[in-house]
């Protein structure tokens, strides 16, 4: 099973994780190191293209009697 956990990396390059890991057996493990500033808006620039399609003028026609009135 593959299983995704969160990790800090100190100053002298130790990997503390997040959560523990039961010590079964000796495992795999890739590391990947996210830029701090990128961290924050990650899921917003993933979901862009998905939501493109939402971006039209039709769209906030039909969904405006939600929206607060101005």
């Amino acid at each position: 099973m593959t299983r995704t956990i969160e990790a800090v990396i100190d100053r002298e390059g130790k990997i503390r994780l997040l959560e523990p890991v039961p010590p079964r057996a000796s495992r795999r493990a890739v590391v990947i190191i996210l830029d701090e500033l990128s961290v924050s808006n990650e899921s917003a620039i993933l979901s862009e293209e998905a939501l493109q399609d939402w971006n039209r003028p039709e769209e906030d026609a039909a969904w405006s009697h939600l929206q607060p009135a101005r």
